[in-house]
């Protein structure tokens, strides 16, 4: 699934190309998305773009009457395309600008979603999000004090979109390791130096990442159609059963939340 690096990855390779610019209309091949296509959408035209941003893993793009939510799902991509190029198999919307540029959701397992809201911020799926991980409030004290009162894993807290948005399980494996951190330990039995470094390194990864242009993923792509690379730097995340870069132990792999969980017993406690 992209993560908030793909997904910010793919907003700085179009937002060059919204804004300023006006969309001409839209396009719906295939409305039955994750939740249908909102009918605002279908006759959208002649809108200029004020903005456009990322909330989480939603970007969203606002006119003066409202906005599109975008979600990329499992597997869909947001690309830059022509205007007269053919739209291929898996190709449901469309946003067609004045400027002669589509900019075209590709989601082969149909998981995500375009909606509009005339009010984004309150919109039931942005309202109860929980901090962006790279803005400034985000901090180790923050994660320390939603941490007090919960027992759950350490990796559980911190890829629960209502505490902190678009942490996924790439990143949360790849910053648990990285600051030593067992993902297996429950969050209230975190010190709060532990979790300041926690939270240091989060914003790290994902930085790093982000430059990189995100994670190599057999269905993730840029918006220019080239694959990010970060994949070739990761530590642990994927690599159960191989050695840790640090201490040549074993790494181990688990099931959290039905999601892999790869760490090192030494290295992490």
């Amino acid at each position: 699934m992209p993560e908030l690096p793909e997904v910010e990855t793919t907003l700085r390779g179009i937002e060059p190309f919204l804004i300023g610019q006006t969309l001409e209309s839209t396009v719906i091949r295939n409305g039955a998305l994750r939740w249908p296509v909102s009918e605002q959408v279908y006759t959208l035209a002649n809108q200029p773009i004020d903005t456009a941003l990322r909330r989480g893993k939603y970007i969203i793009v606002q006119f003066s009457s409202g906005a599109l939510l975008i979600h990329l799902g499992m597997s869909g991509n947001l690309r830059l395309v022509e205007k007269n190029t053919l739209p291929q198999k898996h190709d449901h919307v469309d946003l067609i600008l004045h400027s002669g540029k589509i900019i075209r959701l590709n989601d082969p397992r149909r998981f995500g979603c375009v909606l509009w809201s005339s009010n984004w911020r309150q919109h039931p799926l942005i309202s109860t999000l929980g901090l962006e991980p790279l803005a400034d409030e985000f901090n180790g004290r923050y994660l320390y004090l939603r941490a007090r009162t919960r027992k759950i894993a350490i990796k559980q807290l911190i890829m629960d979109g209502r505490v902190l948005v678009g942490v996924g399980n790439i990143y949360a494996n790849e910053a648990l390791f990285l600051s030593g951190i067992d993902p297996r330990r429950s969050a209230n039995r975190i010190s709060l130096t532990r979790m300041e470094h926690l939270a240091l390194t989060l914003k790290q990864v994902l930085t790093s990442a982000i430059e990189q242009g995100g994670t190599t993923l057999k269905d993730f792509v840029g918006s220019d159609g080239k694959p990010g690379y970060f994949k070739q730097q990761l530590n642990v995340y994927g690599r159960a059963g191989e050695p840790c870069v640090k201490c040549d132990n074993t790494l181990q792999e688990i099931k959290q939340n039905n999601r892999a969980t790869v760490y090192c017993s030494q290295c992490q406690a």
